[in-house]
């Protein structure tokens, strides 16, 4: 299937504000370009904007200020069902009363001129790339939801859109179901080629399905980067927290020189950090290190003692939870090594995977060192910094 019309797709955003009732600032001063044929995933907590953001895209919401555009042209004031979008519902959103082949022909239907042989000719076409080409003849309530998710997705393709919109469409599927389906969806993305804009809460579909994701919090964007840029090098503590799983690490402390002076712990820092700190507004800021980074039962200097809390065993990969003077921290080790609780134990990680931000804006201010500076560099200078403090005085 092609489209006969203009089928590229950018999307553009211009300080787009959303606000409710006078007073509830939904989305704030948004922009960005998606570009065409981009898998863009939207991420954030409940009430981050992230529906609204796509249901403005596809016309189920007015704009307050500012605009988007698709290719050249803005949607303002055009009808949802000519600005060249399909959209797939959580809910699914089938007739009921109608058979597969009627659910996704009906949308061709109501909004296109095609003959009939034309319509049934896609709606086949399609019903074999999902699969579901046995169940044509089948009501809804005779599917199972990987089945009615499959329908609504063909329903949304045969219309060929220039752009999809997905708004969490695989929330109600369990767990081994959403593996798969998510799968489905980045072929058929790729296969198709299409724009297309996915709502998740799910931070794990965003890391594995996106080009780029774009982070949400109170309808102020966080960030808009790459899978890896967004897990590696948030842009704030607020994403370096969101994004994760076990979350990120975080501890309280002071900048001395170059020395970062936490609860019952210090961890010496080398000039290139020390460089990147001075002249920040607080002294006072958060230190983050992701779980991996953490060396469990480490020798040498610069090292941290904790004390073994939980174990968590996770088949492949264990967690452990232990405590640094009242704070928690989250390591994952290989999956043999199960400690006693209760044993104490030191931990490392090297200054190179280290987070600091900001204590009064949250800002990561490494985010610049890590993205100018190679990381084999990085560690490199990491372990001169360390054999220096090993050596006597």
């Amino acid at each position: 299937m092609s489209n006969t019309e203009d089928t590229t797709a950018p999307v553009t955003f211009d300080d787009v504000r959303k606000v409710y009732n006078d007073y509830f600032v939904a989305i704030e001063a948004f922009n960005a370009r998606i570009e065409d044929g981009e898998f863009i995933t939207i991420v954030g907590p409940s009430g981050s904007g992230k529906s609204t953001l796509l249901r403005m895209i596809a016309g189920l919401e007015t704009i307050t200020e500012g605009d988007i555009r698709i290719g050249d042209e803005s949607i303002k004031g055009v009808e949802p069902q000519d600005r060249g979008i399909a959209m797939v519902f959580q809910n699914y959103a089938l007739y009921p009363h109608m058979s597969v082949e009627k659910n996704m022909g009906y949308g061709l239907r109501l909004t296109t001129d095609l003959a009939d042989d034309e319509i049934e000719q896609r709606v086949h076409e399609t019903a074999e790339m999902m699969g579901i080409e046995d169940e044509l003849d089948s009501k809804p309530s005779e599917l199972s939801g990987g089945q009615q998710q499959r329908v609504a997705t063909g329903r949304a393709i045969v219309r060929d859109p220039k752009i999809f919109l997905m708004d969490e469409p695989l929330s109600n599927l369990d767990a081994k179901l959403k593996v798969h389906m998510r799968t489905e969806l980045q072929r058929l993305q790729e296969e198709l080629g299409t724009t297309t804009i996915y709502v998740t809460h799910d931070q794990h579909e965003a890391l594995t399905m996106s080009d780029r994701i774009i982070v949400l919090n109170e309808g102020e964007l966080q960030q808009f980067a790459s899978p890896d840029e967004v897990y590696n090098n948030p842009a704030n503590r607020f994403v370096a927290d969101f994004i994760g799983s076990p979350a990120m690490n975080f501890f309280d402390v002071v900048a001395s020189g170059s020395t970062l002076v936490g609860d019952g712990f210090e961890y010496q820092i080398p000039s290139r950090i020390t460089d990147e700190i001075d002249g920040t507004a607080a002294d006072e800021h958060e230190l983050g290190i992701r779980p991996e980074d953490i060396t469990y039962d480490a020798t040498g200097a610069n090292t941290i003692p904790a004390t073994v809390e939980v174990v968590e065993v996770a088949g492949s990969d264990n967690f452990v939870y232990l405590d640094i003077e009242g704070d928690e921290c989250r390591v994952r080790v290989p999956g043999d090594v199960k400690p006693d609780v209760g044993e104490q134990v030191d931990l490392a990680f090297d200054p190179v995977d280290i987070h600091l931000f900001d204590g009064q804006t949250g800002e990561n201010l490494l985010a610049d060192l890590r993205t100018t500076e190679p990381r084999d560099a990085d560690r490199s200078a990491a372990s001169e910094t360390e054999t220096e403090a090993e050596e006597p005085a």
